[in-house]
């Protein structure tokens, strides 16, 4: 029998984590079966059991790891101010975002099934939303970001549900167009209210 270094074991569990995660994006969690998931990553479909007691426990894990990479990713590497937040807002109305789905956004690809799946999975999804949430209320209020909470959830909100009703569209024209005014949209959020 072979035995595998704690190193090989941690990095066979990453490798599912992140295909599991650009499949569930790509496909949807209900359209991703353990099969799959795991043919992905190049292994059987009993390993893993292995790593994870359950498909919910990877899906679970999927998310959060999502969560994680696009906070990582794109809102921890922006700028301090608006100047950051109008950087993310850019960066996700894009044609290449939308397109993409599979390395996109997890909120725009999963959040209809997020909030029908078990409580592990959405547990994982709120504390990911929260720091998503929580770097843009930064931007907005710098010396009190518990005030700029709500409108940093809004803003989540809007540019996940923006992404989604383009992507759903198949005039390319119209969704083009429906990404140019979330720009406009999310700006006219974030700038609501601020007296310079």
């Amino acid at each position: 029998m072979v035995r595998y270094t704690k190193d090989h074991k941690q990095q066979t569990r990453q490798r599912i984590i992140a295909t599991a995660g650009r499949r569930l994006k790509q496909d949807g969690i209900d359209g991703s079966g353990v099969a799959t998931l795991m043919k992905d990553a190049g292994l059987t479909n009993g390993t893993l059991y292995a790593y994870f007691s359950s498909k919910d426990h990877l899906v679970a894990t999927a998310v959060a790891d999502q969560m994680r990479a696009q906070h990582e990713g794109i809102v921890a590497q922006a700028a301090p101010g608006r100047a950051g937040l109008e950087q993310i807002i850019r960066w996700y109305f894009t044609p290449d975002q939308r397109d993409n789905v599979a390395d996109g956004c997890p909120n725009a690809a999963l959040l209809d099934e997020i909030a029908r799946s078990t409580d592990p999975t959405r547990q994982a999804y709120t504390d990911g939303a929260l720091v998503l949430i929580d770097g843009f209320a930064a931007r907005l209020a710098p010396h009190d970001p518990p005030s700029a909470r709500l409108k940093a959830l809004s803003l989540l909100g809007m540019m996940a549900g923006t992404l989604q009703l383009s992507r759903a569209l198949t005039d390319r024209q119209l969704a083009d167009q429906l990404l140019e005014q979330g720009i406009r949209n999310a700006l006219a959020l974030i700038d609501a209210g601020q007296h310079n």
